[in-house]
């Protein structure tokens, strides 16, 4: 041991301390280290750019339903029905992603209130094979407005997928005509059905329920439509304006009815459930 090693271990200081690596969150938009608690109280708003990161079902009932909300049990479906393999089985993907998130498949339905005013939201996930529309997503959405006609109350549904899942192949498009006809059967119950768009919402949940509501929010930045920006811009052989298919745009040009923060999202909820359903919900 030389004299230096000898030294060193003789100070007073000890080991240097482990840094633990989550206390920090890195802004995918403009890539600041943001501290991870000022994140989390922040919403998972970034605090510089103001970009809104996406969140999972629990943290989004969590801001938006008062507490005491009930999760719905998820609905039980056939998970493999067409034996579909690619590079994996289906049903190995499924494990993989039900071991990473809380819920066993991308849509989960909370009733509750919103500012005491009853409500039952759907909220899709894109953390579970991003948010993709099979079987199971579109039996949820049906139960969520199931509840919602139950209890005689507003259905919110808020988006985030990119499109149907094609391991179910004919059997999730049959989820959009499925979703529609629950749609009009709580327009004709007179109860509003009012959809929160968020990033991503495409594809096939865009072709449907995602564009059906009573009234359109979005939430700054999401990245809102059918097809790629590649895909059309090939197609139309044209440079897509900036800014084409988000939010703002949307807005813009009437596709959507309002672009609002995700802090202010809880109180224009219920200002909207002021408005369209003032009676209470039945028991």
């Amino acid at each position: 041991m030389n004299w230096l090693t000898r030294v060193r271990n003789s100070l007073p200081f000890g080991n240097k301390r482990e840094t633990p690596d989550n206390l920090w969150v890195k802004c995918k938009s403009c890539q600041e280290m943001v501290f991870a608690k000022e994140f989390e109280d922040n919403q998972q708003v970034c605090p510089r750019c103001d970009h809104h990161e996406r969140i999972g079902a629990d943290e989004r009932l969590r801001q938006l339903l008062d507490m005491g909300y009930e999760v719905l049990a998820q609905p039980k479906v056939e998970e493999d029905p067409l034996k579909f393999k690619d590079t994996k089985k289906y049903t190995d993907r499924l494990k993989e992603a039900r071991a990473k998130n809380p819920y066993a498949d991308a849509f989960t339905v909370g009733s509750g209130e919103i500012e005491g005013h009853p409500a039952v939201v759907g909220v899709q996930d894109f953390g579970f094979m991003g948010g993709s529309m099979g079987m199971a997503v579109g039996t949820a959405f049906c139960q969520g407005a199931e509840r919602a006609l139950k209890r005689h109350c507003a259905y919110i549904v808020v988006t985030a997928a990119g499109g149907a899942r094609m391991q179910e192949g004919i059997l999730s498009l049959m989820q959009m005509p499925k979703a529609t006809v629950m749609t009009r059967r709580l327009r004709e119950a007179g109860l509003p059905y009012i959809v929160l768009l968020t990033d991503p919402t495409t594809g096939g949940v865009t072709a449907s329920y995602a564009m059906l509501g009573d009234i359109h929010i979005a939430e700054p930045g999401a990245l809102i439509g059918f097809a790629g920006q590649r895909v059309i811009q090939d197609t139309i052989r044209e440079k897509l304006p900036e800014g084409f298919q988000r939010a703002e745009y949307l807005h813009k040009h009437g596709m959507v009815d309002m672009v609002v923060h995700r802090h202010a999202l809880r109180e224009t909820l219920a200002g909207l459930l002021g408005y369209l359903a003032p009676a209470k919900a039945a028991a």
